[in-house]
């Protein structure tokens, strides 16, 4: 029901359809994201606007999904299929932007990444709990709140404009994401903030039915938790995020275990060497969560790359992070290329950690501009490099540039997970296919399904 929304005619990508305003989330595609684009997606498609016709696009390749496991645990929880949902690498954006049958609302992310700048100006509004990093615009409506959870603002949303789009499976939808991504709602873990509460409340007490808040954070943890079984490589990309600016492209990922035992992980550094190899990376910053007796949450971090340069910059611009101040403190590590931390400020998240690099990749940019050094301002040259580091992984030499990340300075800061994929496996017509037939599955549903 939540792929396509059966109050609006059923519209393909055919050059005679009206097209498609998609709903997308963010390329990490965690629970917050993939939520708020279902549930928004839902709430437009009842609107008596609706000009195209809405469609959720969760933004990773559809073969990356399994490994969010706290994602597959609430769709099933809630009853829905996977074979319902809309992947990236499934609907050709572009080609749908080239014909102008589209139309972007983001959710819990408010710029797109370098490689869809071009789709820029058809974003027609932004929902988001992250800094703002995009120029304000009479033609695009931003809601920009820090608040722990973009599912708050998406319920805050429905609640206002359209209650009687709320049923048990929305809500029950966007309070798992409230409750996993405000932590169980618990102060200490410095997440929550009043709005997040009241909405939590809200749902609780409109929907009397909902899992009990304690079992069901326990339950999306469990599954969150479970990386039983995946490389290390399934690791980095199972809650990732990724950044650039200049000649550094890292990936900033987060590590469901312990520092310790992750760095124990048998040819952890040749993994990560390659890891960076396959998705043309140079460093990767990996933060550990993991939870104590008291179920308190325990930070760790770790900073990688083959290059001594690139390593020490980076480490250094968290360990000095004045604002969301990290307090790292150094602990051993088994591997010279790398360096690990613990984080004894607990309440600083990846959310908090991304900004601290933005800001460094910035000032790195501006540093390099005016020493007139304009090679480190170009992402296609990779030339100025650092070739002499001993540790380097054979692989990184002469790694090809990665044409998915142009120099394109404001979009260039926070970048979108690599589709490398080739081009959308489903057609415009087999997509229109797909619409309609998702559509009749809304149209026979139960009532509260």
């Amino acid at each position: 029901r939540f792929a396509v929304m059966n109050s609006c005619p059923i519209l393909g990508c055919s050059k005679n359809s009206t097209g498609l305003h998609v709903v997308l989330g963010n390329e990490a595609c965690d629970m917050d994201s993939m939520v708020s684009a279902l549930t928004f997606a839902y709430f437009l498609s009842k609107s008596l606007d609706c000009k195209k016709m809405p469609v959720p696009v969760l933004n990773i390749p559809r073969a990356e999904f399994p490994l969010r496991s706290d994602c597959t645990f609430l769709l099933r929880e809630t009853g829905l299929s996977q074979d319902c949902l809309l992947f990236r690498d499934e609907v050709d954006l572009h080609g749908l932007h080239k014909n102008k049958q589209l139309m972007l609302t983001l959710v819990d992310h408010n710029i797109l990444p370098s490689a869809d700048s071009e789709l820029e100006d058809a974003v027609v509004e932004v929902i988001d709990h992250h800094l703002l990093q995009r120029p304000t615009s009479p033609s695009c409506p931003v809601t920009v709140e820090p608040v722990g959870s973009c599912a708050t603002l998406v319920t805050e949303r429905i609640a206002q404009k359209a209650p009687e789009v709320l049923d048990q499976q929305v809500a029950q939808l966007l309070y798992g994401a409230i409750i996993q991504d405000c932590i169980n709602m618990a102060p200490e873990a410095g997440q929550v903030t009043p709005k997040d509460s009241q909405y939590a409340v809200f749902l609780e007490k409109r929907f009397p039915k909902l899992p009990q808040r304690g079992a069901l954070f326990q339950s999306l943890q469990n599954a969150k938790f479970d990386v039983s079984g995946l490389s290390t490589e399934q690791m980095l990309l199972k809650d990732m995020k990724a950044a650039s600016g200049g000649d550094l492209k890292l990936a900033v990922s987060v590590i469901y275990m312990t520092l310790e035992a992750f760095l124990q992980r048998r040819g952890l550094q040749q993994d990560l060497c390659e890891f960076c190899h396959n998705h043309s990376y140079n460093l990767v910053v990996a933060m550990t969560i993991s939870f104590n007796d008291n179920k308190e949450p325990f930070r760790q971090l770790a900073v990688y790359s083959s290059s001594t340069v690139y390593r020490e910059e980076m480490s250094k611009a968290l360990e000095k992070a004045k604002n969301n101040s990290l307090d790292l403190k150094p602990m051993s590590s088994p591997y010279p290329d790398v360096k690990a931390f613990i984080q004894g400020n607990t309440l600083v998240s990846r959310k908090k950690v991304i900004s601290i690099i933005t800001d460094f990749l910035k000032e790195r940019e501006k540093k390099a501009y005016q020493s007139g050094n304009i090679e480190d301002l170009d992402l296609d040259d990779d030339s100025n490099q650092d070739q002499s580091e001993s540790q380097q992984c054979p692989e990184d030499a002469g790694i090809e540039d990665d044409t998915q990340f142009p120099p394109t300075p404001m979009n260039s800061l926070v970048e979108g997970c690599p589709l490398d994929n080739g081009l959308p496996k489903i057609s415009p017509e087999v997509l229109v296919e797909k619409v309609s037939k998702i559509a009749s599955m809304e149209d026979t549903s139960p009532e509260g399904q």
